[in-house]
């Protein structure tokens, strides 16, 4: 799935280890994807370089998204790990998702909906 991105237009920022992508159904406007290059199914997979090139991808994003967008006042970044943790694209990845005052009615209890899950 995140194998065949390139020309997507949905790339938004990369370096030789990871790539920053929108995210294709977004909780928030910006919500984005940090995926490392190597198809690896879990974070622990990952080799040192590669999991500094996620969190260099998931800081710039930050900052990009923070310079453009002055009511972001929050974030949720997330790894699902494994189907009984929801995660059904097995190419790890990680959400860096926007928060808002008020972008949600009810912000506990989940990133997807709020409330009790």
């Amino acid at each position: 799935m995140f194998c065949t991105l390139a020309g997507s237009g949905r790339v938004r920022l990369e370096n030789e280890l990871a790539l920053c992508i929108a995210d294709a159904n977004p909780v928030t406007p910006g919500h984005s994807l940090v995926i490392p290059r190597r198809h690896v199914a879990d974070r622990l997979a990952l080799l040192q370089p590669e999991w500094n090139g996620v969190v260099e991808q998931l800081k710039h994003r930050r900052e990009q998204l923070s310079a453009k967008d002055a009511p972001i006042s929050g974030w949720n970044v997330g790894l699902n790990s494994g189907e009984a943790a929801v995660q059904t694209v097995f190419h790890a990845h990680w959400h860096l998702i926007p928060r808002r005052v008020g972008d949600c009615a009810e912000p506990r209890g989940g990133v997807r909906g709020g409330g009790d899950q």
